[in-house]
């Protein structure tokens, strides 16, 4: 990776925007393999705009390498006031924003927040206009975070959960 792009992505995770969970949520979205480790989940909210349903706000939390966070953390501010039609036509090199062009190796970062975004905004789980509420965890009020997703990954692999922070360079 170029010494302006990791600039750039260390500028964007030193404050990254709208991570967390987003309990009051129209809708989330999950992409990844908890077996790789590389996850992302997105939470939308719509508000209504000039009788057009807009995205308010996005949340994320990811399990992924720096870049993967930055291009997620850009993402969801680059979303808000659009459609869901006009978010899911943006591609992954729009969504990576101010980041620019990834390289070749990195373009997966944007593809994964790209995955999660489509599952946050996916037809298919919409029921005439409202988003389909995600199965509750047991004892937690707010939808499944992605720890949850990848202890249940684990528990299904018969694995603990293993963390491994990745080098930029790899």
């Amino acid at each position: 990776m170029n010494d302006e792009l990791q600039k750039k992505v260390a500028e964007a995770i030193r404050d990254p925007q709208n991570i967390g969970e987003m309990p009051d949520a129209d809708s989330v979205g999950t992409v990844g393999n908890s077996e790789c480790g590389e996850m992302l989940r997105m939470w939308v909210k719509y508000k209504e705009q000039d009788g057009e349903k807009v995205i308010d706000k996005a949340s994320f939390q990811s399990f992924g390498c720096e870049t993967a966070i930055a291009v997620a953390s850009l993402a969801t501010e680059l979303i808000r006031g659009k459609t869901a039609d006009e978010a899911l036509e943006m591609k992954p090199e729009e969504l990576s924003g101010e980041l620019g062009p990834l390289p070749p190796m990195k373009i997966h970062c944007a593809e994964l927040v790209q995955g999660a975004l489509r599952s946050a905004l996916s037809p298919e789980d919409q029921v005439l206009g409202q988003a389909e509420e995600p199965a509750p965890q047991p004892g937690s009020a707010l939808s499944p975070t992605l720890q949850d997703s990848l202890n249940e990954g684990q528990a299904q692999s018969g694995g603990g959960l293993k963390i491994n922070f990745l080098d930029e360079e790899e």
